[in-house]
């Protein structure tokens, strides 16, 4: 029997998501990758839909495809995130729109597709990247709106652990420190790197890794695996 699964990842174009789709790939598993910038694809075992996951047609357009293609949805990555470091009375009312567009209605609509899905054959599971200033706020980086919207993903995946634990549907986080990928100018490493016990920030391979380890531990649902050099154990 073919071990080859299907999985869709979104915010896919560039950096942690991009580097997820090549690991699974390379696991032999089919993959279904969406972002707004997203060069459209169809091959024999990965698709690419270009489009704005804020939009609930872009959730149904991706995972239709997903069962149109591959027959099914095993693994839902909800990866894409925006985030804007500012001090809270700073925030315009375009800056709440763009946070909670994507990082709320992108993570909402696509994971109600993915797990409707899921459930015609009683398994599947969805892992979410969050942020570890969501628990351990830091005065150096104001993030109010990713507190906000990430941390509401981090209460969301435990309520859905719970409602879907029968159903063989597994829910997860991954909650990163920060990392080195293209959302952080290479100027800031120095500065970044110091906001971590550990002096150093993290790659993006630590990311995608703690995805994959939980995509295979079918005993672990409900879990805020950080992967954040120590900043969740305080400073």
């Amino acid at each position: 029997m073919s071990t080859s699964r299907v999985i869709i990842v979104t915010g896919a174009s560039q950096g942690i998501g991009a580097e997820t789709v090549k690991a699974f790939r390379a696991q032999g598993h089919r993959v279904v990758a969406t972002a707004r910038s997203i060069t459209p694809t169809i091959e024999s075992d990965y698709i690419a839909i270009a489009g704005d996951i804020a939009d609930p047609a872009t959730a149904r357009r991706v995972v239709n495809a997903a069962v149109e293609h591959f027959g099914r949805v095993d693994t839902l990555v909800n990866n894409a995130g925006v985030f804007i470091a500012k001090p809270f009375t700073q925030y315009t009312a375009e800056d709440y729109a763009a946070i909670t567009s994507v990082n709320l209605n992108g993570f909402f609509y696509i994971t109600q597709s993915a797990i409707a899905a899921m459930q015609k054959h009683g398994s599947g599971h969805v892992v979410s990247v969050t942020t570890t200033l969501a628990e351990q706020a830091n005065s150096n980086v104001p993030s109010v709106l990713a507190s906000l919207t990430k941390g509401g993903l981090n209460a969301a995946t435990k309520s859905l652990a719970i409602e879907y634990a029968r159903a063989g549907i597994r829910a997860n986080v991954v909650s990163p420190g920060i990392i080195k990928s293209p959302m952080h100018p290479v100027a800031a490493h120095e500065t970044l790197a110091a906001l971590h016990p550990v002096g150093r920030m993290g790659e993006m391979s630590d990311i995608v890794n703690a995805i994959l380890y939980l995509d295979a531990a079918p005993f672990v649902t409900g879990e805020i695996l950080h992967v954040d050099g120590g900043q969740s154990a305080g400073h």
